[in-house]
């Protein structure tokens, strides 16, 4: 039974034909031209700061908007997509792996690490882990709306929020116009983490016991983002090596954005342990909301 289960599970996450035939196309796939791409991301913005400034017109600042659960499931949903996919590009990646690995010497590839670094030059977007990368792509259009139910419950917006969001959409929308190397591992690490804290919001949010651990979701986005960054060296030194990456050019403008979230998390994550910090929130006696720049 458990054997007929694993296979059904595997089949249903790599072995599809669906799954196996996907390809990237402007014509085909809900959402992926470049004028939605632009449009939503401009949506997302101007929704989100109309609201906030409707509502501070209207409310008084201490009010909020009830949501009642619905963070709570979204934070269910998130955390069951970013397991999911977590699970199919994971199992995808090593059929892949199993099937292409005899055309590796043409690329000088000569492990399965390289390969999950640094894509051979011509690699199409089309097959099992680009699948699942348009799958996580669509997701980022979900997260989108943890900044809307800040705004009505929370009343906050925050500008590094609204660029951390923008730039995710915007730089899965380049993992799949150019077959860009690296978006494989960068999918696994995310969808890891985000699986976890967004299962770890879930349980709090019914008032159930939470971490020991101080911070929990920011030390989780730390790892994330430190994974990201040798993830980053990896594929640089590989382009060196091999003499070509396949999306290099994407993976330079991914780079400069990813450069610029860490600089907000840094300052963020040093502020939020600085001896002034710690000393007003040991006075006031209160656990500090924790809003991230990556994610939340």
């Amino acid at each position: 039974m458990s054997t007929a289960l694993i296979n059904s599970f595997t089949y249903y996450l790599s072995e599809h034909p669906y799954i196996v035939g996907f390809r990237w196309s402007h014509n085909q796939l809900w959402g992926s031209t470049w004028s939605f791409l632009f449009t939503s991301i401009f949506l997302y913005i101007a929704v989100s700061a109309s609201l906030h400034i409707l509502l501070s017109a209207v409310l008084r600042r201490n009010r909020s908007v009830p949501l009642g659960y619905i963070p709570e499931i979204h934070s269910l949903i998130m955390s069951i997509l970013s397991a999911t996919i977590f699970a199919g590009i994971l199992l995808s990646a090593a059929a892949e792996i199993r099937d292409t690995r005899w055309f590796w010497r043409r690329s000088k590839t000569a492990t399965p690490l390289q390969w999950l670094l640094c894509f051979p030059l011509g690699t199409r977007p089309s097959g099992r882990v680009f699948f699942w990368s348009y799958a996580f792509y669509l997701t980022r259009f979900v997260h989108m709306l943890r900044t809307i139910f800040a705004v009505l419950h929370r009343r906050r917006l925050a500008v590094s929020q609204l660029f951390c969001n923008s730039v995710m959409a915007f730089t899965s929308f380049l993992w799949l116009e150019f077959s860009q190397s690296y978006q494989i591992l960068a999918i696994l690490s995310t969808t890891l983490v985000y699986s976890v804290v967004y299962g770890y919001r879930f349980w709090t949010g019914f008032g159930l016991p939470g971490s020991a651990f101080p911070s929990f979701v920011v030390n989780c986005q730390l790892v994330l983002v430190g994974c990201n960054l040798v993830s980053h060296a990896g594929v640089l030194t590989m382009h060196l090596i091999k003499g070509g990456c396949n999306g290099i050019g994407a993976w330079g403008l991914n780079s400069i954005l990813n450069g610029a979230i860490l600089l907000l998390f840094l300052n963020f994550y040093v502020r939020m342990h600085s001896p002034m910090r710690r000393r007003i929130d040991s006075v006031n006696g209160t656990e500090t909301k924790i809003n991230t720049v990556v994610g939340r």
